[in-house]
């Protein structure tokens, strides 16, 4: 009964699966001690071949997460030809799916590694739109993916909101008239800039159902037509001056106005 014994786990990605497995089951034998030896990224026959070589099979057995079927059969044949106990934690799995799904699997390693830095990527995203939204620190400006411009209440945080949930990094940065334009938005290429322009008549029904629920006076000029005929005014001339595209947010929807922020990012760069 051996007392002493390696596990190797080897994985096509970072081995963390194998390694978890490997170690939940040797804990489940007392008074045994073991050490796992993890091999990452093992993508060669000549990458198995140097783990390989030199092992010990009597006190030794190999544990992996391989996805590429050739390399995986490469890897159980050479474990039978030197008598080194093996298991493949993958392919019971894989058949099973298979046999329920009806459909063949991509084979595609490091698909978690790559989830999860997608969902990170997308963390910082919506870290950087709640840091930077509406004008908050106009540095942002030169850091960003994507920077929205429009007046108050023309759905530049709810746009910039959705927008990092896709992964990119959004500033919006409100157009008042009477009060300066950071510097920086002249600075960034203009192919980043957003402008977002809306209706009046839509617009003074999205104020004054904001001031509704804030319950403030209705009479101010944050509703007033005339005010609001002046904020487009100067937002439309501003956009023009910057030579950015125009998005009319009048009854749309953030998910459509987002597709077509993106296809209009894509398509100038």
């Amino acid at each position: 009964m051996l007392k002493n014994f390696m596990v190797y786990v080897l994985s096509d990605s970072v081995g963390d699966t194998a390694e978890q497995v490997a170690r939940a089951t040797a804990e489940q034998y007392k008074n045994t001690d073991y050490e796992i030896k993890k091999y990452p990224y093992v993508e060669s026959k000549n990458k198995v071949d140097d783990i390989l070589q030199g092992i010990d099979s009597q006190a030794v057995i190999v544990v992996y997460t391989i996805v590429n079927e050739e390399l995986a059969s490469y890897l159980k044949l050479n474990c039978q030809q030197r008598k080194i106990p093996y298991i493949d934690i993958m392919e019971p799995c894989l058949n099973t799916f298979t046999d329920f799904l009806n459909r063949q699997p991509a084979r595609e390693s490091g698909v978690i590694r790559k989830l999860d830095e997608d969902y990170f990527k997308r963390v910082e995203a919506v870290e950087f739109a709640v840091k930077y939204d509406d004008g908050k620190d106009p540095r942002g400006i030169l850091k960003a993916d994507i920077v929205l411009i429009g007046v108050s209440r023309s759905s530049k945080t709810p746009l910039s909101m959705y927008l990092a949930h896709k992964n990119y990094k959004v500033v919006n940065i409100p157009l008042v008239k009477g009060a300066k334009v950071p510097e920086q938005l002249f600075e960034v290429s203009r192919r980043k800039i957003i402008g977002l322009m809306i209706d009046p008549s839509d617009l003074i029904e999205i104020r004054r159902e904001r001031i509704r629920v804030l319950g403030l006076d209705s009479s101010v000029d944050y509703v007033s037509i005339e005010k609001i005929m002046e904020e487009l005014e100067y937002a439309e001339k501003l956009m023009r001056r910057i030579g950015c595209p125009v998005i009319d947010m009048t009854k749309k929807a953030v998910e459509e106005a987002a597709n077509l922020v993106i296809d209009i990012i894509n398509d100038l760069n």
